[in-house]
């Protein structure tokens, strides 16, 4: 662009023009594996073009000009193991049969050249790790052909008596091998199993050996693959011989049985032979075996066995009723021991007996055969002739009265003796007392009392009749009680003072009568000095029709007033007296009388111990209580008047 001077305008000559300038681009970036450096892996034994990994390269070169970014893959190590597609970048297996085993891990160096890889070009490297990966394509095999071992027979069951292994080149779950027995075990005495740690094959007992019957055995032993392979075709196996010599151990001697039963009876003497055990010496067959008995099994000493020949014998005597049973163990000169078991055989030495004190009871208005009460024991006899006895199957006793006569009032308790026999050899027997009460029963015959008190009363009475019986005593011993205080008064004035004037006037009315007025319709003060004149006072209660004049009452002299006879004079005068009230009136006066010829009945007052003349006061004075009694019904009369 051109421009003008100073002096001049200072515009451009010229408009302004546009440039466009093009960079050319030049080869002059190589390629790059940014991903770098690879791994990869392929299984050992892969057929030729298997495909192992793909590698991927950059260039920053412009790919559309020219050739700069056009690239071209190329192995420059790795093979003829491997091969790789010059534009996809796959790398490929190049080489059969490739074993794992042989060799494991291959290096491989992949080289990426730009312009299309002709001369002149840029070029990037990276390397790409090749791993085979096993496959089951090796058998287990035993590390020799043959095995020997040499086993005690006293080895315990299940312990370890030798081990085995088979060795397989591959790895993992291929090499993994499973063991087995296939030959020689016709006993089945032995078992191999698989060490999971070691993969080692261990040999076990199953059974015990025994050197005198068997001294050595020959196996045939197989390990196997347990996986199999889908190229090779497996799984493979190997055998081996194993040999197992049987050493000979130092056993203690076997007893023929493990278990002994002898009987004795418990009457035996001392020294008796019980029985004999035998054991023999399994290592020496015909060496002498020595016998005895563990005392811990023993502790009182009852047995002795004799040691040369296993003899037992008796050494204590025998109680079976003790310990019926008596289990002893035998020990052999060789630590072997056997269970001996004596069972003591019962003989007949004890008598039978009731096992408690049976008490039975007797209904004593029950019918023959009704004995309640049910015995346990051993067959009986009949014991006597007021009773019978039953024997039940269960060895049991029922015992029956022969009759109905039997009374509490005169027998309560019989003590009945029933002699026990048993069926033993010889018999042996024992009398036992039963005792039976005599009850009172319901008429159900279910008891209701034993005692005998509760029954001096007549049987067959209700209750009503008891108590009507028992209020009749009660009123007799108060009578009895009055007449004993009636006499202690007897010499007690008929003049009483106004401070001991106490009486008790009871009245009852059938009807509403003119209230306390009643208590005037008789003069009570007259009893209180019969030798007082009878006067008459006229009634407030009532009004009477008629005037009557008073009649003069009957008396005695001062000195021979009798109770009786003023009682009844009373009760006649009451009886015909119109004006006397219509009412029950109960009076109760409490005046003995002047006195009497028969004297005081208490026993305080009299000094004669003769108990005839007391009983000589109740004849003559008992018709007049009961005369007195009647005194009680005067209200009777009254109403009819």
């Amino acid at each position: 662009m051109c421009w003008q001077g100073k002096g001049d305008t200072n515009q451009p000559l010229e408009p302004p023009s546009e440039f466009i300038i093009k960079v050319q681009d030049i080869n002059d970036n190589p390629p790059q594996f940014i991903e770098g450096p690879y791994k990869g892996s392929v299984p050992e034994m892969s057929q030729v073009g298997t495909s192992v990994t793909r590698v991927t390269a950059t260039d920053a070169d412009d790919p559309v000009y020219g050739n700069s970014a056009r690239l071209v893959y190329s192995i420059l190590e790795g093979q003829p193991y491997f091969s790789i597609d010059q534009t996809t970048a796959i790398i490929r297996v190049a080489l059969a049969g490739m074993d794992r085993e042989m060799r494991e891990e291959y290096l491989v160096v992949i080289q990426a050249k730009d312009m299309g890889g002709h001369m002149g070009g840029l070029s990037g490297t990276t390397t790409v790790t090749v791993t085979l990966t096993d496959i089951n394509d090796n058998p287990p095999k035993f590390s020799k052909g043959s095995y020997e071992f040499t086993i005690a027979e006293d080895l315990g069951i299940g312990k370890p008596g030798g081990r085995v292994k088979a060795n397989d080149r591959d790895i993992g779950e291929n090499a993994k091998s499973t063991y087995s027995i296939i030959g020689g075990d016709e006993r089945d005495v032995f078992e191999i199993v698989t060490d999971a740690q070691t993969q080692e094959g261990i040999l076990r007992l199953k059974k015990p050996l025994d050197f005198e019957s068997k001294k050595s055995y020959n196996l045939t032993v197989v390990a196997t693959n347990i996986r199999a392979d889908s190229i090779t075709g497996g799984p493979y196996m190997d055998q081996a011989t194993v040999k197992i010599i049987v050493e000979d151990a130092d056993e203690p001697p076997v007893f023929t049985k493990f278990t002994y039963l002898f009987d004795v009876h418990e009457n035996a003497a001392t020294n008796t032979v019980i029985g004999a055990v035998a054991a023999r010496d399994q290592d020496a067959p015909h060496s002498q075996v020595r016998y005895f008995i563990d005392r811990h099994t023993d502790l009182e000493r009852q047995f002795n066995i004799n040691v040369d020949d296993g003899k037992i014998t008796l050494a204590k005597p025998l109680d079976r009723e003790t310990d019926m049973w008596h289990n002893i163990t035998v020990t052999a000169a060789e630590i072997s021991r056997a269970i001996v078991a004596i069972k003591v055989l019962d003989i007949n030495d004890n008598a039978p007996e009731f096992a408690t004190e049976y008490e039975a009871f007797l209904c004593e208005n029950g019918k023959p055969g009704q004995v309640r009460g049910h015995q346990s024991g051993p067959p009986a006899a009949s014991p006597s002739h007021s009773s019978s006895v039953t024997i039940s199957r269960d060895n049991s006793i029922s015992v029956l009265a022969k009759h109905d006569s039997f009374r509490r009032q005169k027998q309560e308790t019989y003590l009945l003796p029933i002699v026990v026999t048993d069926n033993g050899e010889p018999p042996m027997s024992s009398t036992n007392t039963l005792t039976i009460r005599v009850c009172g029963c319901s008429r159900d015959g279910f008891v209701q009392s034993c005692n005998v008190e509760a029954f001096v009363l007549p049987i067959g009475l209700s209750m009503g009749a008891l108590i009507a019986i028992l209020a009749c005593v009660i009123l007799l011993l108060v009578i009895v009680v009055l007449f004993v205080t009636l006499r202690r008064h007897k010499n007690e004035p008929l003049i009483i003072k106004d401070d001991e004037d106490v009486r008790e006037n009871i009245i009852r009315y059938d009807d509403e009568g003119g209230g306390e007025e009643d208590t005037e319709a008789f003069d009570i003060a007259t009893l209180q000095n019969p030798d007082g004149i009878n006067g008459y006072l006229p009634r407030k209660d009532i009004k009477p029709d008629l005037q009557f004049m008073p009649r003069q009452g009957q008396h005695s002299g001062p000195n021979g007033v009798d109770v009786d006879e003023f009682i009844n004079v009373r009760l006649h005068e009451a009886d015909n007296d119109p004006t006397a009230p219509p009412y029950d009136s109960i009076q109760i006066y409490g005046y003995e009388g002047r006195g009497s010829i028969a004297g005081s009945l208490s026993s305080l007052e009299t000094a004669s111990s003769d108990s005839d003349q007391n009983y000589d006061y109740l004849r003559e004075w008992g018709p007049r209580f009961r005369r007195l009694g009647e005194l009680y019904s005067v209200g009777e009369s009254d109403k009819e008047t």
